[in-house]
């Protein structure tokens, strides 16, 4: 059974940075297509970033282009997203998940196959 455990989250001013962690266990971890998502209270959930399984492609939504940053490690089998510049709407929880088998990501929350938690990430003005 596959585990995503994601850690990193916390409060920050606007502006700030943070670097989120997702730690997999129990899978082969570099066949899995990763990818962040966020939820707001009241909200959706919604695709914020996604890395194929080599870390060589990687796609993100647009509001958060060229501020956040998605990257991988195979060998300790861990996804990061790095958030700068950070921004109040960025308030969320953030989750990680993996698609099993698949090279590429995809933006539906249902192409997943496993979730981690959620961490809170909270950004004031």
């Amino acid at each position: 059974q596959v585990q995503l455990v994601e850690s990193g989250g916390g409060l920050v001013q606007a502006g700030g940075s943070l670097r989120l962690s997702c730690a997999a266990s129990g899978g082969t971890f570099s066949s899995y297509a990763m990818a962040w998502f966020r939820q707001a209270p009241g909200m959706e959930r919604e695709f914020v970033a996604g890395i194929s399984w080599s870390g060589k492609s990687t796609d993100y939504e647009d509001s958060v282009k060229g501020r956040f940053t998605i990257s991988r490690d195979n060998a300790k089998n861990t996804v990061y997203l790095h958030l700068n510049s950070l921004k109040p709407e960025d308030t969320a929880v953030y989750y990680c998940a993996g698609r099993m088998g698949s090279s590429t990501y995809y933006r539906g929350i249902h192409e997943y196959d496993y979730w981690g938690q959620g961490t809170q990430v909270t950004v004031s003005s």
